[in-house]
C-alpha cells in the first residue's frame, strides 16, 4: 500500500527518513521469459531502488525477491553509499556486471531503461546508452554469481521465467 499514483507516475510513499510507510516491493502479475520493459524513473537524492527481473515469487520459500530475480540497480551514484560499490552503480546488474558507460542522470531527473531479454540474451540500455550485454544462464552466468554477493543464494539467477518487480528500499 506504500506505491501510490499521481499525474501518470507510480512512486513510493516514503517517510522523510526514507522508510516506507508500509513497505513492500511490487511485482507483476504475470511472470515473463522474454519481454521487452522500457520505463523512465528517478531517484530521490540519498535513494537506492532497482529492477528486479525473473523473480520467483514462492513465499514459503523466498522471503525477498532479490532471492532469486538479478537486480538493474537503480540509485544516486554520488549519494547513496551503495552508489559508491563497483557494480551496485545506476544502469549496473547489481554486483554481477558494471555499466559499460556512466549514462544516468542526476537525482530528481528522469531517466530511460530499456531492458530487453530473449531465449536469455540480456541487454541494458540506460538513457539510450547500451550498458550492458550478456547471455543468462551459461557457465560465465553461473560464474558470475559464483563471484557475487549471492553465491550462496542457490536459486539466484537461475529462473527462466519470472516476474519483474521494482524494489522497496525506502525511497521514493
Amino acid at each position: 500500500t506504500a506505491w501510490k499514483t499521481a499525474n501518470g507516475t507510480l512512486y513510493l510513499d516514503a517517510n522523510k527518513d526514507g522508510t516506507s510507510k508500509t513497505g513492500g516491493d511490487i511485482v507483476s502479475d504475470k511472470e515473463y521469459r522474454n519481454f521487452e520493459l522500457q520505463l523512465d524513473w528517478k531517484i530521490d537524492k540519498n535513494g537506492n531502488s532497482g529492477v528486479i527481473i525473473y523473480s520467483n515469487e514462492n513465499k514459503d520459500k523466498y522471503r525477498w525477491m532479490w532471492e532469486t530475480g538479478p537486480e538493474i540497480q537503480i540509485v544516486d551514484n554520488e549519494g547513496h553509499p551503495d552508489g559508491k560499490i563497483f557494480k551496485h552503480q545506476a544502469g549496473d546488474l547489481y554486483d554481477l556486471i558494471p555499466a559499460k558507460e556512466k549514462a544516468a542522470n542526476a537525482p530528481l531527473e528522469w531517466n530511460h531503461y530499456l531492458i530487453r531479454c530473449v531465449d536469455g540474451k540480456l541487454d541494458i540500455f540506460l538513457n539510450d546508452v547500451h550498458v550492458v550485454s550478456t547471455t543468462m544462464w551459461n557457465d560465465n552466468w553461473k560464474s558470475l554469481i559464483a563471484n557475487s554477493k549471492f553465491k550462496n543464494a542457490s536459486d539466484f539467477g537461475t529462473y527462466k521465467s519470472g516476474r519483474i518487480g521494482l524494489q522497496d528500499h525506502g525511497n521514493n
